[in-house]
């Protein structure tokens, strides 16, 4: 994240002063694919900068915070970047007249060289001290993305949702190519042979929303098919299609409010 959200503001034209990393290797670079400079240590990047990122995992936040504290940072806005986390890990901040922030991105970040080139369309969330709450907010508004506040009682929900509209649905795919190669299939080709079915499904979503990209036998009525599919499964995935199913219900009365859905809520309801 700290490689795409730097790249991605210099190309912006915000001023990024650079990189600190007790990895030294991964600070350098990311200074050379930004065009800014490597910081030798953190006291140095930390007078050099107004605003700091602390693009870590979840649980190095506190303490690289920690060694924040004891600097000179009055005046300092100290943002991380966890989806589940709220700006109350930066312990005592205000006392040192400094400014906490969440900044998450609804992202994957999952290549630190090519994911930047998606961001221009990621929504940003943002959490934290009032002082300056607004100034973030338009910071990113101002380089074309949608953000918007959340209050930090919401921020587990929140990532809950985010983990909903990716991690899962990778288990999902998952166990949606193990089906096929249970079939008789190869490896190779379960695969794989789902990609544009999945691919095709997401952009359709994004183009229509969830009513209008649904398909399938749910929205269908199609009662025959779904006890077919409840039959020829078990275990976790007999579980996993029921509220998948339930939730498909919900959906397809919001899109045909005269369709008759009666039949497989008794079907799915049995199990």
């Amino acid at each position: 994240m700290g490689f795409s959200l730097g790249k991605y503001f210099t190309e912006r034209n915000l001023c990024v002063s650079g990189y600190y990393s007790q990895n030294s290797k991964s600070a350098k670079e990311a200074a050379k694919f930004t065009g800014t400079k490597y910081y030798e240590t953190l006291k140095e990047i930390t007078e050099d900068s107004d605003t700091l990122f602390l693009t870590v995992n979840d649980g190095a936040i506190s303490g690289v915070y920690s060694e924040i504290a004891m600097l000179k940072i009055s005046g300092k806005m100290i943002c991380h970047c966890s989806g589940a986390m709220s700006s109350e890990v930066f312990d005592g901040i205000r006392e040192k007249g400094a400014f906490g922030y969440s900044v998450h991105p609804i992202y994957a970040f999952n290549h630190k060289l090519k994911s930047y080139q998606g961001l221009s369309q990621v929504y940003f969330t943002i959490e934290g001290a009032l002082e300056h709450l607004e100034d973030m907010v338009n910071l990113f508004r101002q380089i074309g993305n949608k953000a918007e506040v959340i209050s930090k009682e919401e921020k587990v929900r929140y990532h809950l949702a985010a983990v909903f509209a990716s991690n899962l649905v990778e288990g999902l795919y998952d166990y949606a190519s193990d089906l096929l190669e249970s079939c008789g299939l190869s490896r190779e080709f379960s695969k794989k042979a789902l990609l544009p079915l999945f691919l095709g499904n997401a952009k359709a979503i994004g183009a229509y929303g969830v009513e209008k990209a649904l398909t399938g036998p749910v929205e269908r009525g199609d009662a025959e098919t779904v006890e077919k599919h409840l039959n020829a499964s078990d275990g976790d995935e007999r579980e996993i299609y029921t509220l998948l199913s339930q939730k498909l219900v919900e959906i397809s009365q919001r899109k045909n409010p005269t369709g008759d859905y009666k039949k497989i809520k008794e079907i799915l309801i049995k199990e």
